[in-house]
């Protein structure tokens, strides 16, 4: 690679890129990013630093997660420095943590699993990308599947905001382009005897993710998990990532990627082509807000130590040649053998440094003091902090100089200052006063968690009597709706045999109980038109029937009116024979005619044939006289022998 790749130019990103960064919901909190103009060297406003696109894509997002803030601390780098392929190693790590290990990111775990080199060669030290992440050789870890090479992401060049944490060692390192990269103790920083007992279920649970048959986890997997569920690992979340809430999740930057652009995203950021299968979901289901973490679930909680009052242990720069001590490493950071040949040089540089002549040591300023770890490891750390006195030959003084490793240290038998070690008792007083703060604090958070503990009990006692209640009513409902049923069914069926009419549903919902209340409806339906039909013909009857009563208001006494005991039909019959009787005689007087009555209302002695001709005889006349006597025609009587009174 020539040397002037290695320099800053003005940043290009493209319009794909910035359409990719809008689907992932980058860029829609205000004030997040803020993209390059015409400059062709970072200059990043306050509160922002240097990142790249590809950082993005692989889970980085303000503001930005306590992890890697300590990680970048403790190794003493600017975010610029790290790799894409070193971004997207934090990010599995922290999702492999929350989602499938149940855990917060756990630094004695890290320090197991991963260590840094240096990204160049011999004779070119990169300033941008300048350090990769890599497994350890010995250490059984997935297989992310890096690409080779991720080219031209130093060009992609933009700023985040860093969100200030209130505590200026805890704070991402402002960004300067020119700074050397200092190689560290915890470069290769490995986990305690004590350290390595604490996570070793840890350890346990991650090769029966990799090994169990049938449900592999694969690193694959775990990206494409964090990349569809849309929230990054590495931006500081409300949640921890094991209480993901799905679509209503607070920390979700964006709604589902549609599935081509989420394998073409994973294709991108890994060495997969088009050929090969992107899986949809994880063989392991991960923890989450429907999926809660088991009872007793242990926490662990270890984070890259933080100074207190001055520089931690881990800090202290090994050497700080560029040039020299710099080993290559390609962008494939997760391979073992490129790990395993970049410690093997490490180990020969540390050997030359340790027979390189001895630097002076001032024993003023020789310091101990101890550190109370992490809940995750439970382990006190005793460091020693040395500063050393500069070459008589430099000219310009570098804060981290003052910690360089040199034999010889640890020989000297320097004088008694009786001063210093009286300052230095104060100061030891000092800190087991303050020590002794931390411990009662810690008592009482212990005393906090116990009381959440006993809540959390007593939530899941409710839980579980509102779930037995809810059962209860569900059985209930379920009987009381088969009760229903078989009424409407017993129902349906009398309306049947009164009807003679079967009904079918045209459209049935596929409900028993909803079905039954279609039928019904019907039944009801067809009952009021008939039972409107007979209240307009009872009603019109009603007057030939009743001449001298008003009809009722109500159908029930309408048709308790026609269905007497009395013959309603013999009795109009009887009306009209006594009409046509009555008119017959008005009419005989009326003409001055002698009539035998005696004789003619003798009707036992007439021939029913007899009587029969009469009759018929008089039929075609009958409305005739009727008219003349005034008497409007009734219903023709049964042509039956008629009885008269």
């Amino acid at each position: 690679m020539a040397a002037e790749d290695l320099e800053w130019e003005r940043s290009k990103i493209s319009n794909q890129d910035m359409n990719l960064l809008k689907k992932l919901g980058l860029t829609k909190k205000e004030n997040a990013l803020r993209f390059p103009k015409e400059e062709s060297y970072p200059s990043p406003p306050i509160e922002y630093r240097v990142s790249f696109v590809d950082h993005l894509i692989r889970g980085l997002s303000p503001p930005i997660h306590e992890f890697i803030r300590g990680l970048l601390f403790v190794y003493g780098l600017p975010l610029h420095q790290l790799t894409p392929n070193s971004i997207l190693h934090v990010s599995i790590f922290i999702t492999l943590c929350e989602c499938f290990l149940g855990v917060q990111p756990n630094w004695a775990l890290w320090k197991r699993i991963f260590c840094l080199r240096r990204n160049g060669s011999h004779n070119i030290a990169y300033n941008i990308g300048g350090v990769v992440i890599c497994i350890r050789s010995d250490v059984e870890y997935f297989d992310v599947k890096f690409p080779d090479s991720v080219q031209g992401w130093q060009k992609r060049w933009l700023y985040v905001r860093e969100e200030s944490s209130g505590s200026t060692e805890y704070n991402i390192a402002p960004f300067n382009g020119g700074a050397k990269i200092l190689r560290r103790r915890s470069w290769d920083a490995e986990a305690t005897e004590e350290e390595k007992s604490a996570t070793e279920a840890l350890m346990t649970r991650i090769h029966e993710l990799q090994n169990t048959r049938g449900k592999e986890l694969s690193g694959i997997q775990v990206t494409a998990y964090f990349l569809r569920i849309r929230v990054q690992p590495l931006q500081a979340c409300k949640n921890p990532l094991w209480m993901y809430a799905g679509e209503e999740d607070v920390d979700r930057l964006s709604s589902d990627l549609q599935v081509k652009d989420l394998e073409k995203l994973i294709r991108r950021i890994s060495s997969l082509n088009k050929k090969d299968t992107i899986p949809s979901s994880c063989r392991v289901k991960p923890y989450s807000g429907t999926n809660a973490l088991p009872e007793n679930h242990p926490v662990l909680v270890s984070l890259p130590p933080l100074p207190e009052g001055g520089e931690v242990e881990e800090r202290t720069v090994v050497t700080d040649d560029n040039q020299g001590a710099s080993c290559f490493e390609s962008e494939v950071a997760g391979s073992h053998k490129s790990a395993a040949s970049s410690e093997k040089e490490a180990e020969s540089e540390a050997a030359a440094s340790t027979h390189s002549p001895p630097s002076a040591v001032s024993p003023r300023n020789k310091r101990k003091r101890d550190e109370i770890a992490d809940s995750g490891t439970s382990k006190t750390d005793t460091f020693h902090a040395e500063e050393v006195i500069p070459d008589a030959g430099k000219k310009t003084f570098d804060p981290y100089e003052d910690a360089l490793v040199s034999s010889g240290d640890e020989d000297e038998n320097p004088p008694i200052d009786v001063t210093a070690r009286t300052k230095t008792l104060a100061e030891s007083n000092k800190r087991a006063d303050t020590l002794a703060v931390k411990l009662e604090q810690s008592e009482k958070a212990h005393k906090k968690a116990e009381a959440d503990v006993a809540s959390v009990e007593d939530l899941r006692k409710r839980l579980h009597d509102a779930e037995t209640s809810l059962s209860d009513n569900i059985a209930q409902q379920s009987a009381r709706e088969k009760e229903i049923l078989t009424r409407l069914e017993s129902q349906s069926r009398r309306f049947v045999r009164k009807t003679l009419q079967e009904y079918e549903l045209e459209s049935p919902e596929g409900d028993l109980l909803l079905d039954a209340l279609s039928l019904l409806e019907i039944h009801g339906d067809e009952a009021r038109e008939g039972l409107a039909e007979a209240r307009t013909g009872l009603s019109r009857l009603f007057p030939y029937f009743f001449k001298k009563k008003e009809a009722p208001t109500t159908f029930t006494a309408l048709a308790k009116c026609f269905n007497s005991q009395e013959d309603l039909g013999l009795q109009l019959r009887q009306e009209g024979l006594k009409v046509g009787v009555e008119g017959t005689i008005a009419l005989v007087a009326d003409n001055q005619q002698e009539v035998d009555w005696a004789r003619v209302g003798n009707t036992e002695e007439m021939e029913t044939k007899r009587w029969q001709s009469l009759i018929k005889a008089g039929k075609p006349n009958s409305k005739k006289i009727l008219a003349y006597l005034g008497y409007k025609p009734t219903p023709a009587p049964s042509s039956s022998k008629p009885e008269v009174k």
